[in-house]
């Protein structure tokens, strides 16, 4: 449930950044994960297709990468197609 939570949170920043900037497709979506995050980068990734079908970020490409800090999952850039 945590994980899901996470994720339509994200989805909600990164669908609202689109809009802001006038971006009709999310084409790239980089993030750290934190070291004690309840998902390494390949789970995100998994989890980030499934909670992008439909949306404007359905098939973007996902970097994802762990980092020292202990938790969290830090949104860094998203790609946008105008």
């Amino acid at each position: 449930m945590h994980d899901r939570s996470t994720m339509d949170s994200l989805m909600r920043k990164i669908e609202a950044l689109a809009r802001e900037h006038g971006g009709r497709r999310i084409t790239a979506v980089r993030v750290r994960l934190g070291a004690l995050a309840t998902m390494d980068p390949d789970h995100f990734r998994e989890h980030f297709e499934l909670a992008s079908r439909g949306t404007p970020a359905e098939g973007a490409t996902v970097e994802a990468a762990t980092t020292q800090d202990l938790y969290g999952v830090f949104l860094l850039d998203v790609e946008l197609e105008t």
